[in-house]
């Protein structure tokens, strides 16, 4: 008995391409958000006032956010760049994988701008343990338990 769509491999494509962009979309807005807000606190007076180490921390979660943009934005490029030229299948895969770095590039622009307000806020010694929590909780909800799902409910 076959299971799942019947489709040709273009339709697909087509499916699968319309599903990613809008998954895109919503990491998008976050990045985008998150990395704007990252650019604005060089400009404040408090910047000045960070120790060595937070401003390390700073510009590492900069890089990471634009990182994280240009992986995010990159399927959109992809597919405007290819557009036309019947590799849709292959595009497919590509956005599919800038989107995966993405996701992770968030995580970790996520967890280092966690980090860095812990620290200016509290100067206290559990805020590593803290952020860890938070990146175990964005593990689970963005890879543990779609991989779960995909190993129990995927027939072989």
């Amino acid at each position: 008995m076959r299971r799942g769509r019947d489709e040709s491999e273009d339709e697909r494509a087509d499916r699968m391409w319309t599903e990613l962009i809008q998954e895109v979309r919503v990491a998008q807005m976050g990045v985008q958000i998150l990395f704007g807000f990252l650019l604005t606190v060089v400009f404040t007076p408090k910047y000045a006032e960070l120790s060595d180490t937070d401003q390390t921390i700073y510009i590492v979660t900069v890089v990471l956010g634009a990182c994280a943009t240009g992986a995010l934005i990159g399927p959109v490029s992809l597919h405007r760049l290819v557009s036309g030229r019947r590799i849709k299948a292959h595009a497919v895969r590509w956005a599919s994988r800038l989107t995966l770095l993405g996701l992770l590039l968030l995580l970790a622009t996520t967890s280092c701008s966690l980090l860095l307000i812990l620290r200016v806020a509290t100067h206290d010694g559990f805020v590593p343990y803290l952020v860890t929590g938070v990146v175990c909780w964005y593990l689970l909800c963005w890879f543990g338990l779609p991989m779960w799902a995909r190993h129990r409910h995927t027939t072989r």
